[in-house]
């Protein structure tokens, strides 16, 4: 009876134990299927794209006509809107006072050249002592210091024209008196002007000098030819913008004018989708299908078309990019390629 009652035990425990084991082989996580999705194979395409942004007309040469003196004004030849060459006397300050002290210094100076020539010879035969002529020597060259320092004084007395151009409006009247602060008026080299603005960062590779861009006046439709002549070698740390100059190659526009600046530029790089693009924190990321699997790449963008993203860095050329089913994709998953769409297809 007792052994019945063990065999009995026996039998349940097994029943139990295996169907446990059939219950969990039920449970068992089955594998996931593979994911399709679309992709795009990367490779060399042209980029064209047009900037537009916004520039200011700048004179090739310009100043502002100040005195670096204080005094009144005893000349004044700057006529409104004249043009005038370069070396040309703009204005002149009251120098009679320097005038005088200059002719004083001259006097002195021919005294004491007649001196230091007269002990010159005297030294020869020991009619005067070293001491004396060293003295008259010395004399000699102060004098002519001072007079260089009172020509310099009566040169700033003097405003000349640093290069041709066009003058602007006279502010001030003859006799009045000025300061170095005192704006008498402004000279611009208006036959050629320059246009400054400003690109994104992303065109720093792309923009180089020698490029031709257009520019339209706020004033008018008509567009104008332009040469980029120098770029900003580095980035503004603010706006993270870079500055260019270019020149004006046809036609004429008032310096201080607002203009409008395009740029048509092409350059060979790789070109994916918007919608490829898989914003991060940190970075943009792209899927790439490597031996059927799903794998997260960072990447740098550059210039955007409509549409369009360019990859400039993490990518190779003949790498498949996803560009469909990204939401139901996890990194390292298995795809199953569906169709390999070319850039410009829906």
């Amino acid at each position: 009876m007792r052994y019945a009652k063990l065999l009995s035990l026996l039998i349940v425990c097994t029943l139990l134990i295996n169907s446990c084991k059939s219950k969990k082989k039920d449970i068992a996580p089955k594998e996931r299927p593979a994911i399709v999705v679309d992709v795009i194979v990367a490779g060399n395409d042209n980029v064209k794209s047009i900037l537009e942004v916004n520039g200011s007309v700048l004179s090739t040469e310009s100043v502002e006509l100040r005195t670096e003196t204080s005094g009144r004004l005893i000349y004044l030849n700057i006529p409104d809107g004249a043009k005038v060459s370069k070396g040309t006397v703009l204005a002149r300050v009251n120098d009679a006072e320097l005038q005088a002290q200059l002719e004083q210094q001259k006097s002195q100076l021919d005294l004491a050249q007649k001196t230091e020539k007269r002990l010159a010879n005297l030294l020869k035969i020991n009619g005067v002592n070293q001491a004396d002529y060293d003295v008259a020597v010395n004399q000699l060259n102060t004098i002519q210091a001072n007079i260089k320092v009172t020509t310099a004084l009566i040169e700033k007395t003097v405003i000349k024209a640093p290069f041709s151009g066009e003058l602007g409006l006279r502010l001030v009247s003859q006799g009045a008196y000025v300061t170095p602060t005192t704006l008498i008026g402004t000279l611009q080299q208006t036959d050629k002007v320059k246009i400054d603005f400003s690109v994104p960062e992303t065109y720093a590779d792309i923009i180089k000098k020698g490029d031709k861009i257009k520019v339209i006046s706020s004033n008018s439709t008509e567009s104008y030819d332009a040469s980029i002549h120098a770029i900003e070698p580095q980035v503004n740390t603010v706006s993270r913008n870079i500055k260019v100059r270019a020149y004006l190659t046809s036609g004429l526009i008032l310096p201080g004018s607002f203009v409008k600046v395009i740029m048509e530029q092409e350059h060979q790089s790789i070109m994916v989708p918007s919608n490829a693009i898989i914003p991060d924190a940190l970075s943009n990321q792209v899927v790439v299908v490597h031996k059927n699997k799903a794998i997260y790449t960072n990447v740098e963008t550059g210039i955007r078309n409509a549409g369009q993203v360019e990859l400039v860095k993490g990518i190779n050329i003949g790498d498949s990019i996803v560009v469909s089913g990204m939401l139901s994709m996890r990194p390292n998953a298995m795809v199953n390629v569906k169709k390999v769409k070319k850039l410009n297809e829906n």
